[in-house]
């Protein structure tokens, strides 16, 4: 198993894509693993890129009802609820400011807290249409690929 998800392209790829799409680490720290384990930016950043994308209309679609069943599931479960909304009620201010290109930007950025996630969370709490956030936090994605390819590669990277 082990040979099969680091020894192969396609289990690199895979890994690259999985890595992705987990909260917090995302494609800043897709880009970068799978440039230690040798996968072309060519690769590797459109398929971080995807990865990073999937999860974000489930998010935004989902989000709330799932709030709704882990608070009543969970006095611990509430408090992660808690803490997850505090953290998209702290960015509010910043993506109400600018709305569309202040999403962009919190999601482009990478910096801890930051990232696709946390863009669909805020837009979910801050009830934006599926239609408006999308495009919006794809944009930051996009941005943000080309930050992480930029550092984890060099220049080359963005001309492959």
């Amino acid at each position: 198993m082990i040979n099969f998800l680091f020894g192969t392209v396609f289990g690199k790829v895979l890994t690259t894509f999985l890595i992705s799409m987990v909260p917090i680490i995302e494609l800043r720290g897709a880009i970068p693993w799978a440039t230690g384990m040798g996968l072309s930016p060519a690769i590797a950043i459109p398929v971080a890129m995807i990865g990073n994308i999937l999860p974000i209309p489930f998010i935004i679609l989902f989000i709330k009802k799932i709030f709704a069943w882990m608070r009543k599931i969970s006095p611990k479960l509430n408090k992660v609820v808690d803490k997850m909304e505090a953290k998209a009620e702290k960015n509010k201010e910043k993506v109400l400011k600018y709305a569309f290109w202040g999403l962009v930007l919190f999601v482009a950025i990478p910096l801890p807290g930051t990232g696709g996630w946390t863009g669909a969370l805020v837009a979910a709490m801050l009830d934006m249409p599926l239609k408006k956030a999308f495009p919006s936090i794809l944009l930051g994605i996009l941005g943000a690929g080309i930050i992480v390819a930029f550092v984890s590669y060099g220049a080359a990277a963005l001309f492959f």
